[in-house]
């Protein structure tokens, strides 16, 4: 797939609403949108997080991300839900859009073989989010610590990075080291450094 650069123009995509409008914080009027979502932003702002916001339809396709990142200038990151094969062990893998998964790369480096994809009960079960709104911030659902974050190192050298509100008709730009150094230590979670390499093929 063709990378873009953060910032650069994207031609709309048929069918897809996207609010170009790039706001500060919570929206003003909470008409309308999941106790979910509110409470993600009530989170952020409780401990301080400053955020940018876009509103757009439902994210179905990897070129709508493109834009959306394009209009936050971030680049993409993949928010992967994951289990073994046992389903006992589940796994949040954050990677840079461009990287593709391997699960034999990863099950090295975790110790967990047999990786694949989590069944969307278990989404909801975790994290309170349906397939297509997986992100980071879903973990403030995980009160058992029940998921294990793992950020691919690449992840790290970014200053922003994108994701949902815990639902994907809305993303958010948030300066990774308020993920790292603030959202994550107040929801009681650590995170586990991977490297899974560009050239994969």
């Amino acid at each position: 797939m063709t990378n873009i650069t953060p910032g650069e123009c994207v031609t709309p995509i048929p069918d897809f609403h996207l609010d170009r409008t790039l706001y500060t914080g919570r929206p003003a009027n909470p008409a309308g949108r999941p106790d979910k979502e509110i409470h993600t932003y009530d989170l952020l702002d409780k401990l301080g997080i400053a955020y940018q916001r876009l509103d757009h339809d439902p994210t179905a396709t990897i070129e709508a991300c493109r834009d959306i990142d394009a209009l936050l200038n971030t680049n993409i990151c993949k928010n992967l839900f994951l289990r073994n094969a046992q389903k006992n062990s589940f796994y949040l893998l954050m990677i840079p859009g461009h990287k593709k998964f391997r699960t034999a790369v990863l099950s090295k480096q975790i110790g967990s073989a047999r990786l694949s994809f989590a069944e969307p009960e278990f989404m909801e079960e975790y994290l309170n989010i349906t397939p297509g709104s997986v992100s980071v911030l879903g973990l403030m659902n995980d009160k058992e610590n029940c998921v294990r974050l793992l950020i691919d190192k690449a992840i790290l050298e970014q200053d922003f990075l994108g994701c949902h509100p815990c639902i994907n008709t809305s993303s958010l730009k948030i300066r990774t080291s308020d993920i790292i150094e603030i959202f994550l230590p107040r929801i009681n979670h650590a995170y586990t450094l991977v490297y899974l390499p560009d050239d994969q093929n």
